[in-house]
């Protein structure tokens, strides 16, 4: 058996529509925002659901959880990539179990914010949060965004965030994992992803999921082969195989599923691993 017969669950992905991708691009080309065009890497997108659908059939993907990504600019505070909220929740509606929302959060505009995750999950059905915390240039553990966690531990629905460096035109310190920690001592019942798999930090990130047990990391925007050896070593034990989360950030799936045989994941671990801890924490 290799992953493409594990019925994927994608923790993280970006939903590629084209009319997504299109205010990617332009802020990548005419507002400087992004360095890493990652967009070179996601392909041409989809023209709608049912092409969407197909590609996940194809290779073998369950279930995504897509992000209604919150991308905000460092420079211009200013959100720089569109609001999915409507085309997540109209697939949602359309395929179910096929595709789930994680909402976002605004920690400079917290009320709204909050009373729109309690819509998101309790009327369209989102899965949980997704935080990309560096334009705002505050932490990850800053007081503005115990609210937040505070809301979330309350719903029972977890937080995942980008951990480790941002390629985007914006600083990366406060993207460390260890500010997991301190928020993890604060909200023990709260299950927090830290996702990207905290590059250059990844023993901060195996420290802190190996610490507390409401703590995971998720794989997505490497690819297998570029997984810091350390943290496929994790992935290989039985305990560390229970903490992991498969996600592509948008890239290829024949890839990771591909670069995930070569790692040689004892099956059952890697089950756990492409989808059996997906299924559990976000209750799908």
């Amino acid at each position: 058996m290799n992953t493409r017969d594990m019925k994927a669950i994608d923790c993280l992905y970006p939903l590629l529509l084209k009319e997504w991708k299109k205010t990617w691009v332009e802020a990548t080309n005419s507002r400087g925002e992004l360095k890493c065009q990652v967009e070179a890497a996601w392909g041409e997108g989809y023209d709608n659901g049912p092409q969407l659908i197909a590609a996940m059939d194809a290779a073998g993907v369950e279930t995504i959880l897509a992000t209604d990504l919150l991308a905000w600019s460092y420079r211009r505070q200013e959100r720089f990539a569109a609001d999915m909220t409507q085309q997540i929740t109209d697939l949602t509606r359309k395929y179910p179990g096929r595709v789930y929302g994680l909402g976002d959060y605004d920690p400079f505009n917290i009320r709204a914010s909050l009373a729109k995750l309690e819509e998101d999950v309790t009327k369209r059905g989102y899965k949980g949060v997704y935080i990309h915390i560096y334009g705002y240039d505050i932490g990850l553990d800053h007081r503005k965004m115990y609210p937040l966690y505070a809301r979330c531990e309350e719903m029972g629905v977890p937080v995942s965030m980008q951990v480790g460096h941002v390629l985007e035109a914006m600083p990366s310190e406060f993207g460390r994992p260890m500010q997991l920690d301190r928020i993890a001592c604060d909200f023990p019942d709260l299950v927090l992803i830290g996702t990207h798999t905290g590059y250059p930090w990844v023993d901060e990130m195996v420290a802190v999921a190996t610490k507390w047990p409401n703590v995971y990391i998720n794989i997505s925007a490497w690819l297998p082969q570029y997984i810091a050896p350390q943290l496929v070593q994790y992935m290989k034990g039985k305990a560390g195989s229970e903490k992991v989360l498969f996600g592509s950030n948008g890239l290829s799936w024949e890839r990771y599923c591909e670069g995930m045989d070569r790692l040689g994941i004892q099956e059952d671990r890697a089950l756990k691993i492409m989808s059996g801890n997906a299924r559990r924490i976000f209750r799908i």
